[in-house]
């Protein structure tokens, strides 16, 4: 969803990230702002029985933690790293603000980047609320397809049922009728969306 880009320096650090280690947490005041090197990282938030509620899906070419930076507040929600071999640069809140003084044209993206950032969530959000858990599994598999590039994508159950909103074994009931149905191939935890189609199909059903 976040499409902002920033040009890393040499004041950047690499950080390798193994599946589900944080990168900020909520409450907690940044450092920083985060470049997506390699990999997919989730944005997700605490429901009242303690599981995870992914937000958003990020992937490598975007930066996250900048709007807590630009408000001077604590995060209001958490990020961690989706996948193994996930990599990601830290900037710190004093290079990031040098860049955004000098450059205009950063400014002026960022404000446009809040404000879609903002109807995109709201839209997620909506359509999850409304929607059946199938059809919003349907969702979940043709926005991580994008985001995938149109590979395998490589995401745990348990973090897809978090995206979903729903129980790890209603999610595997609804894959593989999907699967049964050749809309989707199945290896291990990998999932090739093999007819795009019939999940939007669904999704609007």
């Amino acid at each position: 969803m976040n499409s902002l880009s920033y040009n890393r320096d040499n004041h950047t650090n690499s950080i390798q990230l193994k599946r589900n280690e944080v990168i900020f947490s909520e409450g907690k005041y940044p450092k920083g702002i985060f470049y997506i090197h390699k990999g997919l990282v989730k944005i997700f938030k605490y429901g009242k029985d303690g599981k995870e509620q992914i937000i958003q899906i990020c992937k490598s070419g975007e930066v996250i933690g900048f709007r807590a930076v630009l408000s001077e507040n604590s995060y209001n929600v958490n990020a961690a790293a989706l996948e193994d071999n996930t990599s990601i640069c830290f900037i710190s809140t004093n290079d990031f603000n040098q860049y955004k003084n000098s450059n205009p044209q950063l400014q002026n993206r960022l404000i446009q980047e809040l404000s879609s950032e903002l109807q995109e969530w709201a839209d997620f959000v909506t359509d999850m609320t409304q929607r059946t858990v199938r059809q919003r599994t349907a969702l979940a598999l043709v926005f991580l397809n994008e985001a995938y590039d149109e590979k395998e994508i490589n995401v745990a159950r348990e973090d897809l049922a978090n995206m979903v909103g729903t129980a790890t074994e209603s999610l595997i009931r609804i894959i593989n009728e999907f699967k049964k149905h050749s809309i989707i191939t199945v290896k291990a935890r990998r999932i090739k969306v093999l007819d795009l189609q019939s999940l939007k199909r669904i999704i609007e059903d």
